[in-house]
Formats: structure tokens, C-alpha cells, sequence
């Protein structure tokens, strides 16, 4: 029992020791408060709408007709598109395009009336700028649609003037009728999947970098051999005491951010608040197990810092929210295994988005306890650089 007291208690004074060190330098209290929160409030004020609404598009309409004119005022009645301007022809709208001012615009040919009176399937045009796939997607879907409803509502006056009942008109015009389901998120919301994987992306790219930072200054300043005695030359103690304060800080921003996002914004979610618990503290544990073992891989401040780094920002592209994984090559498809967010985000789509039992992702779920765990791998190399390496700037 006195040996498991001498333990606590020299435990508790490494706490101690990491408390004052995480108050003395403001570099601590920047990227473990400031900066995360920002980056939450950031993130989800940008996309607080879930859709791009009233994107500006232009109209060349060289028919002038009353048809055409209601097409246009339909087209702006559309909550992603807003008519900003006409233009004379279709040089005119394609220079608006090209310097920003309109993101896309329809092209109506002179006779487009009178050919859709007499069936002859005239053609109009639409051009869309997929520079930005998000804005270009929604104003094509937009373009199509009213192209296709014009067509239906001329083909509805003709056969209505012919005598068609209502429902020989409706099964004429849509022979199939689409039911459309979309699950988990019906109101195609961006910002209820986007910052669910940004915000978490970031600060596990801040956790990387601190784990990596607070060991590296230890030799940095010359505290190595300090920080090593005080845990009685026990590496595990020592890292315990130094990262069990900053854990207790990151948890607290990430359950923060949870009920941000989950309890006052109402992301949709069909998870219990114990699965969210779960969630946050394997999404800190995963990322500081990552960014010790990349200091233990290399026992260097900057090399250690650089990779986390790297790892970081290759994650957003490995996690499969933008690209899906299963569209990638192989190799990659196998290198995105490697990647905590990755595993982060299956567990946030199949347990929380998705409300599916914890069996359904215990895969990754022992994939970030995995991570949790890579120190033990390191702790060696670790101790001996704390005692016999020499910092080299």
C-alpha cells in the first residue's frame, strides 16, 4: 500500500509539474482553447444555412416571349438560384462567367415558343461553372429542372387543349413516378456532414501537434533528464502525468463541441449521449497515442511536428467524407487504414449518424484503441532520447 502511495503521489506531482508548465507558455492555451473553438464557430457559421442559397445566374433570352418569361421568373423562384442580370448574348454572359460575377446561365435561342408549340423539340442551353463542384452540382440541378419543366408545361397546355384527362396527362409526362428517400440527412444539409468531420480533423491536427511539441520541448529547454527522475526513471509514469491534464482539457473541448453541434444546433444524430461520450474519448486518446509514437519514431522536435503535420492533412482526404474510399485505388484504399480521422469517421456514420449497434464498427473502433496504445511501442527509444540525446536546433 505505501508503494501504491508513493506511486499516486508521484504521480500527482508530474501533474502538478505539467500544470505549470501548460500556464507559463501561452502556446498551450492558443492551440488547446483558442484556436479549437475557433475553428468550431468558424466552421459551423460558414455553412449555418446547410445549402448555398440566391447563387447569382444570368439569362440570354433572345426569344422574349411570355413562355420564356415565365421560365426565368420559376428559375429565380428557386431557393439556389437568383437571376442577377440578362445579357444581350451569349459572349456577353460567358465573360460575366469568367470574371466571377455569375456562376452559371441559360441560353434561350429566338423561336423557342413557337418550336415548343409546334413539337419540333427546340433547344435551349445551359453553362455552369464547376470550379466549385458544391455551387456548380446545385445550379446544374437547377437548370435542368426548369428546362424539363418547361417542356412539361407546354406538353400539359397541348394536351389539355386535345381533351386529355388530368391523369392520362400526368402518366404521359412522368411515366415513373421517383420516390426519394434521403436518409439520416433529408434536408441535404453541408454543414450537419461537413463540420461533423472538419472541426474533429482540426483538433485532432492540434492534439498531434502538442503531444509532439510538449515532449520535444522537454529537451528543447534541457528538462529531460528533470521530467525522467521526477517519475522515477519510469517512462510510462512520465508520460501519464505529462498528457493526463491535456487529456482532461481536450475532452472537455470535444464534449464541448458535441453539444454544441448535437444539443443546441440539432445536427441530426440517432446515437445516445453515451455514444458520443465514447466517441470523444477514443477521438483524444487515438490522437495523442498517434503524436507520442511519431515523436518516438523520431525523437526530434521538429521532425516529430513536421509528420504530425503531414498526417494530419493528409487525413481530411483519407477520411472518405469528401472522396469516398471505396472509389480510390487499392493501395491508397489500404493506406487509409493508417489514418485515426478515418476511423474517427466510420464510427461518427455508423454509430451516431446512423444509430447502428457498436458491433457494426468495432473494427474501428479497435483500429483507435490501437492508435491509443502505439506508445508502448516507443516508450523505450523515448526514455533513452530523454536521457541522452542533446537538442539540435
Amino acid at each position: 500500500m505505501a508503494v501504491r502511495a508513493d506511486w499516486f503521489r508521484g504521480l500527482l506531482s508530474l501533474v502538478t509539474r505539467e500544470l505549470r508548465i501548460l500556464c507559463k507558455n501561452p502556446i498551450y492555451l492558443f492551440c488547446m482553447v483558442v484556436f479549437p473553438v475557433v475553428t468550431m464557430v468558424f466552421f459551423t457559421s460558414l455553412m449555418a444555412e446547410g445549402l448555398p442559397e440566391d447563387m447569382p445566374i444570368g439569362i440570354v433570352d433572345l426569344d422574349q416571349s411570355s413562355t420564356t418569361r415565365s421560365l426565368t421568373r420559376r428559375l429565380d423562384a428557386f431557393q439556389s438560384s437568383r437571376v442577377v442580370a440578362h445579357y444581350e448574348s451569349m459572349s456577353e454572359a460567358r465573360k460575366a462567367m469568367q470574371r466571377n460575377e455569375i456562376y452559371a446561365f441559360l441560353y434561350i435561342p429566338k423561336g423557342t415558343t413557337e418550336q415548343l408549340l409546334s413539337q419540333r423539340q427546340p433547344k435551349i442551353s445551359y453553362y455552369y461553372n464547376m470550379a466549385s463542384v458544391m455551387s456548380g452540382s446545385l445550379l446544374m440541378k437547377d437548370l435542368k429542372t426548369i428546362s424539363t419543366l418547361g417542356s412539361a408545361a407546354v406538353g400539359q397546355t397541348t394536351m389539355r387543349a386535345k381533351g386529355y384527362t388530368p391523369e392520362q396527362i400526368q402518366a404521359f409526362l412522368q411515366p415513373i413516378r421517383v420516390d426519394l428517400h434521403q436518409v439520416g440527412n433529408p434536408w441535404t444539409n453541408y454543414n450537419s456532414y461537413l463540420s461533423t468531420m472538419l472541426v474533429p480533423g482540426v483538433t485532432m491536427l492540434f492534439i498531434f501537434l502538442i503531444t509532439a511539441y510538449s515532449i520535444g520541448m522537454e529537451l528543447k529547454f534541457g528538462h529531460s533528464k528533470e521530467w525522467i527522475q521526477a517519475a522515477d526513471y519510469s517512462i510510462l509514469k512520465a508520460l501519464l502525468g505529462k498528457f493526463l491534464p491535456q487529456m482532461l482539457i481536450w475532452l472537455a473541448i470535444v464534449y464541448a463541441y458535441e453539444y454544441y453541434v448535437f444539443g443546441i444546433l440539432h445536427f441530426p444524430h440517432q446515437g445516445g449521449a453515451w455514444r458520443l461520450v465514447l466517441l470523444g474519448l477514443l477521438q483524444v486518446m487515438a490522437a495523442q497515442g498517434f503524436g507520442i509514437f511519431a515523436f518516438g519514431l523520431m525523437p526530434s522536435l521538429r521532425m516529430s511536428m513536421s509528420v504530425c503535420s503531414l498526417w494530419a492533412v493528409l487525413s481530411f482526404s483519407m477520411a472518405g467524407s469528401a472522396f469516398p474510399v471505396m472509389g480510390m485505388d487499392a493501395p491508397l484504399q489500404s493506406l487509409s487504414w493508417l489514418f485515426p480521422l478515418r476511423h474517427y469517421y466510420m464510427v461518427y456514420q455508423t454509430m451516431v449518424f446512423n444509430g447502428y449497434p457498436l458491433l457494426e464498427s468495432w473494427l474501428h473502433l479497435v483500429a483507435l484503441v490501437g492508435f491509443a496504445l502505439l506508445p508502448v511501442f516507443v516508450c523505450r527509444k523515448i526514455k533513452n532520447a530523454m536521457l541522452t540525446y542533446v537538442y539540435i536546433p
